[in-house]
């Protein structure tokens, strides 16, 4: 049986930048491809909402702000450019050349886990993420079960990981100046 190799279309950061802009979707670019990102459960909207307000409040009048999931990061040493679910900035944000929608700096990233992006969450985002120098703290929080998981970036660069499944549990942010506790977090979100 013979198969054709087509080779997909790739695109310019200029290119992406002016499809987004002509669309009502968001979407990730890296390497050349364009990925549209899709909506999300209820589950995910609520921990979503609950992350940004309660990293908000506790942020509110320091050095650090809480921003959601409609402002893009663009990691240049990998190429990344995509919307955290929820991203902290210490000091002021450093926005990418020309643009007002777009920082090249996060301290803390939040991702809110989806059967369709979790293993990508976990693996290769991360490994791109990694490339931020100002990243510092990632957190992947379980919309399926009451589970957040902090990877921290630790003096000499190296990543620790923790693990937090009790109502109990609170994460622990010094760096941004924050916690959560898993509790207030995951209250009437899961069935």
């Amino acid at each position: 049986m013979l198969h054709l190799h087509r080779e997909r279309r790739r695109f310019t950061p200029a290119e992406y930048f002016w499809l987004e802009e002509q669309s009502d979707v968001r979407s990730e670019f890296y390497n050349g491809e364009i990925f549209a990102m899709g909506g999300a459960s209820l589950a995910h909207n609520r921990l979503t909402s609950r992350l940004t307000q309660e990293l908000g409040n506790q942020l509110r009048g320091g050095p650090c702000e809480v921003f959601s999931h409609d402002l893009r990061v663009h990691v240049e040493r990998s190429g990344l450019y995509t919307y955290p679910d929820v991203l902290a900035i210490c000091g002021a944000p450093q926005m990418l050349v020309g643009r007002n929608d777009t920082v090249v700096d996060a301290h803390l990233i939040v991702e809110v886990l989806s059967p369709s992006t979790e293993s990508y969450d976990r693996g290769e985002k991360f490994r791109l993420y990694q490339a931020l120098p100002s990243l510092h703290d990632y957190l992947l929080v379980s919309q399926d079960s009451l589970l957040v998981e902090h990877r921290a970036r630790g003096a000499s660069g190296e990543w620790g990981r923790q693990i937090y499944n009790s109502p109990e549990s609170r994460v622990m942010l010094p760096r941004v100046g924050a916690q959560l506790h898993l509790g207030d977090l995951y209250a009437g979100v899961l069935s």
